[in-house]
């Protein structure tokens, strides 16, 4: 399991990590581990959700609609009207 050290961590963050970890019976570098892990996860999913919505724009864009079809809209209109 790899070591990692963080330097120069404010004061009053370095506090708030350790209310938290009181609060949760863990030691602030268990703490920490579970911050990240979160922040991690969060970030991950982020990411998923931008790639998701990015192909949903380009799937939207390509499929313009071609001059001279009707907008579906007056395709709804025309066929309540029947």
């Amino acid at each position: 399991m790899a070591t990692l050290h963080v330097r120069n961590v404010p004061d009053r963050m370095h506090k708030r990590i350790g209310k938290i970890a009181t609060a949760q019976g863990r030691s602030i570098s268990a703490e920490v581990i579970n911050l990240l892990e979160r922040a991690l996860a969060l970030e991950e999913n982020r990411r998923r959700q931008t790639s998701l919505l990015e192909g949903i724009r380009r799937r939207r864009e390509s499929r313009k609609k071609l001059p001279g079809t009707p907008d579906s809209l007056t395709l709804l209109r025309e066929d309540r009207a029947r």
